[in-house]
């Protein structure tokens, strides 16, 4: 079954307890939710850099990731069917954008 890769964009970081609480049951309940399709849960990331040819910045170009996962899914349909029920895109607070994962013999 091929992988796709859920790359979320945007969202917010709660401070208070209760909102912190409640955030971390609604990707819960999605996770779970996904069952045997959620491969590898992935986790939040910090500062990215966008690397190219002969330079280095520090801003995370135009829509920064803040976060990842990795599913199996049946068809990139599947695949973005399963994505509308992240938790940032039912609340408003960013995106998911979805990729197969495309492997490569060595």
């Amino acid at each position: 079954m091929p992988q796709y890769l859920f790359v979320y964009h945007g969202g917010t970081t709660p401070t208070d307890p209760a909102e912190v609480e409640a955030t971390m049951a609604a990707w819960g309940a999605w996770f779970q939710g996904m069952g045997e399709a959620l491969d590898i849960p992935g986790n939040p990331v910090g500062q990215s850099y966008t690397v190219s040819n002969g330079s280095v910045v520090d801003n995370g170009g135009a829509n920064p990731a803040s976060g990842f996962t990795v599913i199996k899914a049946d068809s990139i349909d599947a695949a973005t069917e399963m994505a509308e029920g992240c938790p940032m895109v039912v609340n408003g607070s960013g995106s998911v954008e979805v990729a197969e994962v495309h492997e490569i013999e060595m």
